[in-house]
């Protein structure tokens, strides 16, 4: 009798340990429904303005006291990531909320989102450089430089 119990106890602990291990976050694609990889780090979200924290269900009044006293705040459970898709072949990026402990809503980021997020690259250039300059980067970044020609 106490061989089984040892038995059964050691197959509990198995289970137990099983359980303990940390699972694949359940994201999957909108269109497909198949699980997606993360192909970035996460970047998480900050309001600057009132607006954004009423949003989010924040009081007005509440809202225009924290952005009064700080620049930004932090917006708790809420964050930018890229994902691959196996069925789609590329990479998308999401705005991603955590609702429970296993339970995530995304969508995809919109435009508007990634003048709240820190460190990251604006995906259509940075907006204070101007046209020419840009055009002269990606010259020379592709085909060398153009309309200079070289000294020595």
């Amino acid at each position: 009798m106490s061989s089984i119990k040892r038995i059964e106890r050691v197959l509990m602990d198995k289970k137990r340990r099983n359980r303990n291990r940390s699972r694949r976050r359940p994201i999957c694609c909108p269109s497909h429904g198949c699980y997606m990889d993360s192909v970035s780090q996460k970047y998480p979200l900050y309001a600057d303005k009132a607006e954004h924290l009423r949003q989010r269900g924040f009081s007005r009044k509440i809202s225009l006291t924290l952005t009064a006293n700080c620049s930004s705040v932090p917006l708790q459970g809420e964050w930018l990531e890229a994902f691959w898709c196996e069925e789609c072949q590329e990479t998308i990026w999401f705005h991603v909320r955590r609702m429970d402990q296993r339970l995530y809503e995304i969508s995809p980021a919109p435009v508007t989102l990634w003048r709240q997020v820190s460190g990251v690259i604006h995906p259509s250039g940075n907006p204070s450089v101007g046209e020419f300059t840009r055009i002269q980067a990606r010259a020379t970044r592709f085909n060398g430089i153009k309309d200079f020609q070289r000294i020595g």
